[in-house]
C-alpha cells in the first residue's frame, strides 16, 4: 500500500516577499515585485526589468556565518534561506553535531546554477593565469548539487540528498520526485524545492534570444503580461521555494500542522516531436502529463478548482491554456479558475515551480485565489475562458489546485495539491 503524502512546511524568498506572511500578502494584494534594474541597462540588455527579492544582503548575514558564505554562490544562498525557513516552519530545529536525521531527504534543484561564480570569479581568474588564487571554496560554489548538499549539511539529513535540473520545470519536478520517494516508502520526509540566483549572467542568453520583455522598461509593474494580447516576453526573476513533504503517518505521529495533501503528480517529455522542439512543447506531451497527474490523484477533470498556470507572458500562453482545455475536456463554463503567479513576480526559471507551488498551497490552505495582473487586454484566442481568469483576489474554498510547469527540452511536470481531510 502506498503512503499518503502531505505538506507540513513551507519556505519562500520571492520578489513579492520573504516569508509566508509577506508572500501571502503580496499574493492577495496582487502586488508586483518587478522593478527596474539599472545594471541591466548598463550592460546593454534590451530587457531592463526583473523580479528580485529585496534585502538579500541583509538576510545572508542573518542566516550564515562568513566561512559558510565563502562556499555559496548566490543561488545556493537564496535556496538555503527558503529551505531553512521551511525546515523551521515544519517544526524542526537544527540537529547538533553529530546527530543525523536518517529519515529525511533533500531534493532541491536549479536550472542554471552557479553562473554568477563562473562569470565573476572562475573564468576571469583562469584567463588571467591566476588559478592558484581561486581558493579552495570554488568547487563548493560551482557544483550543481551545491544547494541540496548545503541544505543537507545545515539541517543534518541522512537520506538521499540530490539536485535536479529540468529547465523551467525543475521546481515542480523536485516536488514530484519527493512525493514519489515518500509514497514508495524510500523516505519519511523530503525537503523539496528549487532556487535561482539574480545574476545577469543567468539572463543574458534569454535577452539575446529576444524572449525577454523589452517594451515596459519604464513601467516595470506592467511588464509581465501573461495571457495578454500585448505580452512581449517574460520577465526574468530570482528566488526560491521550499516544501516539506512528509508521510501522513509521520505527520500525525508528531502532531504536525498539515497544509495540504499531494494528491498526484506526473512528469514526462514530448520527445521534441509533433511540433515539440528544444524551446516549444509537443502538445500531446503536455496533455498526457496533465491527464496522468489527474489519473494518479484518482479524481476527475471536473474536480480541479484552480490551475496555477506556467503562463510566462510569451506566445506559448495561448497554447498552454488550450492544452489544458484539450486535456480536461470541459466546457468553457465548467473550466477551472485560472491565474498566473508570474504576472506578479516574473519567471524564476528553475525556482519558478517551487515558488508557485508554495503559492498554490497557501491558496488552498487559506481559501483564496490571487489575481493575475496585466491581462485586461486578453489575447483574443483566450476569450473563451475569460470568465475563469481571476483578476481580483477571491475568497474561496478550494479542494484541488493544479500546479504545472513546462520547460526547455520539451519537459513537463504537474502536481495536484488537495485540501487535507483526515
Amino acid at each position: 500500500m502506498m503512503n499518503r503524502v502531505v505538506v507540513t512546511g513551507l519556505g519562500v524568498l520571492s520578489p513579492i516577499g520573504h516569508g509566508l506572511q509577506a508572500f501571502e500578502s503580496g499574493l492577495r494584494e496582487g502586488r508586483s515585485g518587478i522593478r527596474f534594474r539599472p545594471e541591466l541597462a548598463a550592460l546593454g540588455f534590451r530587457c531592463q526589468v526583473a523580479g528580485v527579492p529585496e534585502g538579500i544582503e541583509e538576510l545572508r548575514e542573518q542566516y550564515f556565518d562568513p566561512v559558510t558564505l565563502l562556499g555559496m554562490d548566490r543561488y545556493t544562498m537564496i535556496g538555503c534561506i527558503a529551505g531553512l525557513d521551511c525546515w523551521k516552519d515544519a517544526g524542526f530545529s537544527i540537529r547538533p553535531e553529530p546527530e543525523v536525521d536518517w529519515d529525511t531527504s533533500v531534493v532541491f534543484g536549479s536550472a542554471l546554477g552557479a553562473l554568477e561564480t563562473a562569470g565573476k570569479v572562475l573564468i576571469p581568474a583562469m584567463d588571467a593565469g591566476q588559478v592558484r588564487r581561486l581558493g579552495s571554496f570554488i568547487p563548493e560554489r560551482l557544483m550543481w548539487s551545491s544547494a541540496s548538499a548545503r541544505l543537507g549539511g545545515l539541517v543534518g539529513t541522512g537520506g538521499q540528498v540530490t539536485s535536479n535540473s529540468s529547465a523551467c520545470s525543475t521546481g515542480t519536478e523536485a516536488i514530484a520526485n519527493g512525493y514519489w520517494m515518500i509514497r514508495e516508502g524510500r523516505s519519511t520526509r523530503v525537503l523539496a524545492g528549487g532556487c535561482e540566483g539574480d545574476s545577469p549572467y543567468l539572463w543574458a542568453g534569454f535577452d539575446a534570444m529576444r524572449v525577454l520583455c523589452r517594451s515596459f522598461n519604464q513601467a516595470p509593474d506592467r511588464a509581465s503580461r501573461p495571457m495578454s494580447a500585448s505580452a512581449s516576453g517574460f520577465v526574468p526573476a530570482a528566488g526560491a521555494g521550499a516544501v516539506m513533504l512528509e508521510s501522513l503517518e509521520s505527520a500525525l505521529a508528531r502532531g504536525a500542522r498539515i497544509y495540504a495533501e499531494v494528491a498526484g503528480a506526473a512528469v514526462n517529455c514530448g520527445g521534441q516531436r509533433n511540433g515539440g522542439t528544444m524551446t516549444f512543447g509537443n502538445p500531446e506531451g503536455v496533455r498526457r502529463c496533465i491527464r496522468a497527474a489527474i489519473a494518479d490523484a484518482d479524481i476527475g477533470a471536473e474536480d480541479v478548482d484552480l490551475i496555477s498556470g506556467h503562463l510566462t507572458s510569451t506566445a506559448g500562453d495561448t497554447f498552454e491554456v488550450n492544452n489544458w482545455r484539450c486535456a480536461l475536456q470541459l466546457a468553457a463554463e465548467r473550466f477551472p479558475l485560472l491565474n498566473s503567479p508570474k504576472s506578479l513576480f516574473g519567471h524564476a526559471l528553475g525556482a519558478a515551480g517551487a515558488i508557485e507551488s508554495v503559492a498554490a498551497i497557501l491558496q488552498l490552505h487559506r481559501g483564496f485565489v490571487h489575481p493575475s495582473l496585466n491581462c485586461d487586454d486578453l489575447h483574443p484566442e483566450l476569450a473563451w475562458c475569460s470568465g475563469s481568469i481571476v483578476r481580483e483576489c477571491l475568497e474561496k474554498r478550494l479542494n484541488v489546485v493544479a500546479k504545472a510547469s513546462f520547460g526547455f527540452g520539451d519537459v513537463n511536470a504537474c502536481v495536484l495539491f488537495r485540501k487535507f481531510v483526515g
